[in-house]
């Protein structure tokens, strides 16, 4: 049986270790650069987010909101930022899953390691009320249209 010597894994691990390192170096670079934009169901607002889900810009589209309550206006704010951040959660989650994959394939020692369960566990949550959210503004809406279909 041969057997590799424990210099061998040891310059293995270290290989694996810089080609991770260069991946990840990688990925920081993609995501310095990266903004999600999502629209309100309505269409009436627009939000863009950074990578790290801060908010970068509104825009308020074509006056609708001018013939908006206060509060419709801010449920549609809301509704989009929401949105952004849910969509560039999922970017970042997607981005760095390749290495994540590779890491956990690698052999580990016990204590020693990278947890990504973790730490994609608050990207995981933003991505998961983005999505809630996004489904709730859909009954909204159906429940609108079937109201408004009761009325006439």
């Amino acid at each position: 049986m041969d057997r590799e010597s424990i210099k061998d894994q040891l310059a293995r691990a270290m290989a694996d270790m810089e080609r991770t390192q260069q991946a990840v170096a990688q990925a920081k670079a993609q995501l310095r650069t990266a903004a999600v934009t999502a629209r309100s169901r309505d269409r009436a607002v627009e939000a863009t987010v950074g990578a790290q889900g801060q908010l970068a810009d509104v825009k308020f589209l074509d006056g609708r909101y001018r013939t908006m309550a206060a509060a419709q206006l801010a449920a549609s704010v809301l509704e989009a930022v929401t949105q952004a951040q849910a969509q560039m959660a999922q970017t970042v989650m997607d981005t760095f899953r390749p290495l994540s994959d590779s890491v956990s394939g690698a052999p580990r020692l016990d204590g020693v390691g990278i947890e990504w369960d973790e730490i994609f566990a608050p990207l995981a949550d933003t991505a998961s009320k983005g999505r809630a959210a996004h489904a709730r503004s859909s009954d909204r809406l159906r429940d609108e249209i079937h109201e408004d279909g009761d009325r006439r």
